[in-house]
C-alpha cells in the first residue's frame, strides 16, 4: 500500500493555520532575582520555627539541611551546652 508522500505545501500550510490560531503569548512578567544565600537562610529560619512549633528532634533537623549545614548545626548545638557552665554544690559547714 503506497501513501501520498507528505507535501512541503502542505506542511506550511498547516503550519501557518497553528501559528494563526494560537494568540501569541504575553512576555513573562520578570521574577525577582533572589540571592541564594538569602534564601537559604530565610529556609533555615523558618524550618527553625517549625522544628520549635513541631518539637522536632536533632535527627530530623540535621536531615533538613545539607551535611554541611547540619554539622554547623550540631557544632552550635554542643558549643551552647558547652558555654553554660556546670554548678558545683558547695559544701555548707
Amino acid at each position: 500500500m503506497l501513501s501520498k508522500p507528505y507535501d512541503f505545501h502542505q506542511f506550511q500550510t498547516e503550519l501557518s493555520a497553528l501559528d494563526t490560531s494560537q494568540p501569541a503569548s504575553p512576555p513573562a512578567a520578570a521574577t525577582p532575582v533572589v540571592n541564594p544565600k538569602s534564601r537559604l537562610a530565610r529556609a533555615k529560619v523558618e524550618f527553625l520555627a517549625l522544628r520549635e512549633r513541631y518539637q522536632l528532634t536533632v535527627a530530623e533537623v540535621v536531615a533538613f539541611f545539607p551535611e554541611e549545614d547540619g554539622i554547623a548545626y550540631l557544632q552550635t548545638l554542643i558549643a551552647a551546652s558547652a558555654a553554660k557552665p556546670s554548678r558545683r554544690r558547695s559544701k555548707s559547714v
